[in-house]
């Protein structure tokens, strides 16, 4: 069984509760953001459960996250290596927690370096909104020599207001994504990402729902996810 919030917290709880409702045997939850009173709920149906990217510590459930902030912090640090001291985040609108959680972390670790200076700038979370956001970064004034996207889908945006003002990539203007989706690796020039191991968190959610008489039952379990820097094209020496 399945069921889509569309990111609507109603949704989310009528799914929930429909779950529930039909007693099934164990539920995964794979999204970002969970009252207290319906993982409470939940908790209190006895129903096994993996929520993804919560955070939560209950009886029953595990939990199963990504270390989001290591994966920026693996982005910045390669950009500062590289001389980029002038950097640009492209963001999108959201009050989800781990793509909050990627501004955070640029901005925390630019403070560790005085000379590093980031500036942000955020739209809808698609190709406009990429495009958009660095079109509105870019006329300010501000002179990056490097983009950090939130996500790979805003970093494809933000290469094509880069391309319209003629723009090179790397060359002028470094630019990363988030996420390691198809399309980074195919866009031009190739985007220098981070890798979230879908595949590989999938299997584990599917595996903690499944009885193992060789694992012994876990409380309060969290298994945390150390994403992979993936170099391309995309990136390069600053400029200047």
């Amino acid at each position: 069984m399945m069921a889509n919030t569309g990111y609507r917290p109603e949704q989310l709880v009528a799914g929930i509760r429909m779950m529930i409702g039909r007693r099934v045997t164990g539920l995964a939850a794979i999204v970002s953001e969970m009252e207290p009173a319906l993982i409470k709920e939940l908790n209190q149906s006895g129903i096994p459960t993996v929520f993804y990217d919560v955070g939560v510590q209950q009886q029953n459930i595990t939990n199963v996250r990504v270390n989001y902030r290591r994966g920026i912090e693996k982005v910045t640090e390669y950009l500062y290596s590289f001389g980029h001291r002038r950097l640009g985040f492209i963001g999108h609108h959201t009050i989800l927690g781990p793509i909050n959680e990627r501004m955070r972390t640029v901005l925390d670790t630019a403070a560790k370096y005085p000379s590093l200076e980031v500036r942000t700038a955020v739209d809808a979370d698609n190709l406009e909104g990429g495009m958009q956001a660095a079109r509105c970064l870019l006329s300010t004034g501000f002179d990056p020599t490097a983009l950090i996207c939130v996500n790979d889908i805003t970093a494809v945006g933000a290469l094509r207001e880069l391309r319209d003002r003629g723009l090179r990539v790397p060359q002028d203007v470094s630019v990363t994504g988030f996420d390691n989706v198809k399309l980074s690796e195919f866009c031009y020039p190739a985007l220098t990402t981070v890798h979230i191991p879908r595949e590989r968190i999938g299997r584990i959610i599917f595996s903690r729902l499944i009885p193992d008489a060789n694992r012994p039952e876990a409380t309060n379990d969290e298994i945390v996810i150390d994403p992979e820097f993936i170099l391309r094209e995309s990136t390069g020496p600053a400029r200047y």
